[in-house]
């Protein structure tokens, strides 16, 4: 998030290896060629991993603020209601306490890559981490949205959903991550990591963002949504709802309740 920059794996690296006063990173998961024909229970799933997480049951505080909470969940909002062109199907993103523990737990390990790899069959994943002077949790959600500008609907044609690890160029998949139609449910959790290796350099001091999205997007040679007039291809559960150029629900979050 700093601006409207263009993010390239060759440009991150250079902010990682660099190490100065500031510098940021981001990486998305998306490792699966097509949506599989059958989803074992996501729930089943997040329950069992949130039972073997190794994390605190009581805290003074949780991994991330309600205020920043709020932050990403509006900014995605926001961004999925302004998709050029514009979107036919586009859903409200609400926020998730389980994808957010689930969150929590992954943050809390200070681990520079996308896991657990057993939970990435559920879920999708965009990861951020920054060094330096830290002012609002947006400067680590807003360079997934700047690869919009490397992005051409429906399908990237300079960005290969392989990058970075296997390539060099620019990435668009935490872009179309976010604005996935069908993923609207999020959950994150923040951490301040010290000595972090993120890509062969150590970080001293890190603030580590990760997000957790259902359900899973970015399945390779899908397009993020459908185009056309807004909400008129919403699903039938919204019951004809729309908000915003989002199909909009009775409910639309949880997070009001969650600090209860």
């Amino acid at each position: 998030m700093m601006g409207v920059m263009r993010l390239s794996v060759l440009k991150a690296l250079v902010m990682c290896i660099a190490c100065g006063a500031s510098a940021w990173v981001v990486t998305n998961s998306t490792d699966t060629l097509s949506a599989p024909s059958n989803v074992t229970d996501i729930g089943s799933a997040l329950k069992h991993h949130l039972d073997s997480a190794n994390i605190p049951k009581t805290r003074r505080r949780r991994y991330i603020s309600q205020d920043d909470m709020i932050a990403i969940l509006d900014y995605h909002n926001k961004v999925r209601g302004k998709v050029f062109p514009p979107a036919s199907n586009m859903e409200y993103m609400v926020w998730d306490e389980n994808l957010a523990k689930s969150a929590e737990a992954w943050a809390a390990t200070c681990i520079w890559e996308h896991g657990p790899q057993y939970l990435l069959r559920f879920l999708g994943q965009n990861l951020s981490v920054r060094t330096g002077r830290y002012r609002s949790i947006l400067q680590l959600v807003k360079p997934w949205y700047d690869e919009v500008n490397d992005y051409v609907f429906p399908y990237p044609r300079d960005c290969n959903p392989r990058c970075p690890l296997k390539c060099y160029g620019p990435m668009c998949t935490h872009y179309t991550q976010m604005v996935w139609a069908t993923s609207n449910r999020i959950g994150c959790a923040v951490n301040t990591c010290h000595n972090m290796n993120v890509w062969g350099s150590v970080w001293r001091r890190a603030t580590y963002l990760v997000c957790n999205y259902s359900p899973k997007g970015n399945w390779i040679g899908d397009a993020p949504y459908k185009v056309g007039v807004p909400c008129s291809a919403c699903p039938p559960s919204y019951g004809g709802s729309c908000s915003n150029n989002m199909c909009f629900p009775g409910v639309t979050s949880n997070y009001l309740y969650w600090f209860k």
